[in-house]
């Protein structure tokens, strides 16, 4: 066996065990969040008054560790596009790669991904801001659909003004659905189940 393939098997166990890890944990702090119960599990708040050179450290930080992560997967030299996200995160995506792998189906693997390389890039810095690691744009791509799944599903629900379940997410998934779905008081929207089954229910809202 090749010492990449070896990497290769490292990697992907590595992020196996993280997917569990992180939509166990994401699970529990959402859970806490939408009861509006503390949790000793709930992360600090997102800094937000970073001058420049904090926002550099941040965006070096989590490049960098990408790169130590693509690395594993000969891609270390991978273009990655820097910008900021409609809700203020760091958006990092990789393009010019070929790196379907680390997508997974519905992106659970990205998922993990981002996972890992937020947390480590959180305690380095010593503080926690919102990361968000994409692939030739494939989240937002996935954003578009799940939008227009929402505001579908909500016209439904307030047509009918009956209960829609919608089908097994993934924690940022479901996170995407509260807030696209968040300004419309006609719907309430809260998740049930347990992972990896978990699915958000938009409820009509008759006050």
């Amino acid at each position: 066996m090749s010492a990449r393939k070896k990497d290769e098997e490292f990697v992907g166990a590595e992020i196996e065990q993280v997917e569990e890890e992180a939509g166990e944990e994401q699970a529990e702090v959402e859970e806490a969040q939408e009861s509006g119960e503390d949790d000793k599990r709930t992360p600090p708040p997102i800094r937000t008054d970073l001058t420049e050179d904090e926002l550099d450290q941040v965006a070096d930080t989590a490049i960098e560790t990408l790169r130590n992560m693509l690395g594993f997967f000969g891609a270390g030299e991978a273009s990655i596009d820097e910008y900021e996200g409609e809700d203020g995160e760091l958006i990092l995506d990789i393009v010019d790669a070929d790196l379907a792998v680390l997508i997974g189906r519905y992106g659970k693997t990205l998922d993990a991904l981002q996972f890992l390389v937020a947390s480590i890039v959180n305690k380095k810095i010593g503080f926690r801001y919102p990361i968000v690691i994409d692939i030739e744009g494939y989240r937002h791509r996935r954003r578009q659909k799940l939008e227009s799944v929402a505001k579908t599903s909500a016209a439904r629900c307030i047509r009918s003004k009956s209960d829609v379940r919608l089908r097994p997410m993934t924690p940022y998934e479901r996170r995407i659905i509260h807030i696209i779905l968040r300004n419309e008081n006609r719907v309430l929207t809260e998740s049930e189940g347990e992972e990896p089954n978990r699915s958000v229910i938009i409820r009509y809202n008759e006050g």
